[in-house]
């Protein structure tokens, strides 16, 4: 490897640390992250206990176990997946979707901004 890729990836690596450490969404806006989850997701999901629309309730998802909502039609490669939905897992998954969870339904490109991101998941912190 030469050294310019070295410190390409090393770059790389330092920016997925800081971007999805466990106190990145305590950063983020959670005012500002419900205005962007309104044109964004709200569409799909919904944020009561119990209302699923094309996507499952996203009601205290933080923390909460993939394919864990009842009465839901989660894809094979959703229930497959065991990793929580934690700050840095939400933040992951959300910046690509499919790029994430190979063979997810969900067709959302994802929010390729961080600090979107990280108002969306403050904003997600609160629905409990």
């Amino acid at each position: 490897m030469t050294g310019r890729l070295i410190f390409v990836l090393m770059l790389s690596v330092a920016n997925a640390m800081l971007t999805t450490s466990p106190g990145f969404a305590a950063d983020g806006d959670p005012a500002a992250g419900k205005d962007i989850f309104a044109r964004t997701c709200e569409n799909c999901h919904a944020v009561v206990i119990g209302v699923n629309k094309v996507g499952p309730s996203l009601w205290n998802v933080v923390d909460r176990k993939p394919a864990a909502v009842p009465d839901f039609a989660y894809s094979d490669a959703m229930k497959a997946n065991k990793q929580p939905w934690t700050v840095a897992a939400l933040d992951t998954y959300l910046a690509d979707p499919r790029g994430d969870v190979h063979g997810v339904k969900m067709f959302f490109k994802g929010l390729p901004n961080s600090t979107d991101r990280a108002n969306v998941i403050a904003y997600l912190q609160t629905l409990k």
